[in-house]
């Protein structure tokens, strides 16, 4: 089995999914570091490590992993405390290896494309990792950790991950924005969101089956303006939501003539 003793810097919710699914496939866990201790210890204890929140780790650390929010990012590269030779990397999409401090000679990047809440388990097997490094050997280190949790690597430049970090937000969390969005109007019609399950699960199926550009359905890609403007009408009890609706109807109506 490829062993490789493993760090943590952040309790949050990739740090843990990443530190739980690692323990399990059987690398060391060696320490977890976090502002709180509630956090902490409670997933420290789960890998039979060590806690604290003094950003030091041990020389037995050969790769840490550095997974904490983006606006935290370069204060904590630049507080740890590591061993020369630990290949430290970071989990964050939208920056490269130029956030790193100069002493931090090895660093790579080990971004899972993935979305992590608390309290769901993440299904790792074919998760995409987008891998970026400072030399080949931390490369083969990085390609070894990812594929024996039966991850699938990709090494991509800074700002090929950059993009598609600004693709999964409109793939990810804007799709899920609208899906918030329908459950308030459908509670306004008096229905619980679930009445949308065989919907979504059918939208998505088609989306990855036939693609999405060629999935569209609905009024503004039938440029059928009666219903438009009754949905408009509906929806006169928020401004808001008629403005969202509107702009979306005119953006489809646009990509569709394009491509005609």
């Amino acid at each position: 089995m490829y062993q490789k003793n493993i760090s943590f810097a952040g309790a949050g919710r990739v740090s843990e999914a990443l530190c739980k699914e690692l323990f399990h496939a059987g690398f060391t866990i060696d320490k977890v570091v976090s502002e709180t201790e509630i956090r902490g210890r409670p997933l420290a204890d789960f890998c039979n490590a060590l806690w604290s929140a003094d950003l030091l780790f041990p020389d037995s650390t050969e790769v840490l992993i550095v997974a904490v929010q983006d606006h935290r990012l370069k204060s904590v590269l630049d507080k740890l405390k590591c061993a020369p030779g630990t290949l430290v990397v970071h989990t964050a999409g939208s920056f490269g290896l130029d956030i790193f401090p100069v002493h931090i000679e090895r660093r790579g990047i080990f971004y899972p494309l993935q979305t992590f809440s608390k309290s769901r388990k993440i299904n790792f097997r074919d998760l995409p990792f987008l891998l970026e490094s400072s030399d080949d050997e931390s490369s083969a280190i990085l390609k070894t950790i990812a594929e024996s949790i039966g991850s699938k690597v990709h090494f991509v430049a800074t700002e090929q991950r950059r993009m598609l970090h600004v693709s999964a937000v409109f793939a990810c969390n804007f799709t899920n924005y609208m899906l918030t969005l329908g459950k308030d109007v459908a509670l306004k019609a008096g229905f619980p969101f679930d009445i949308f399950t065989p919907l979504i699960k059918e939208t998505f199926s088609k989306a990855m089956d036939s693609g999405p550009e060629n999935s569209q359905t609905g009024p503004a890609v039938r440029h059928d303006q009666n219903t438009i403007e009754k949905h408009l009408e509906l929806l006169s009890f928020s401004p808001e939501l008629q403005k969202i609706y509107n702009e979306m109807t005119l953006s489809i109506i646009k990509y569709y003539n394009k491509s005609e």
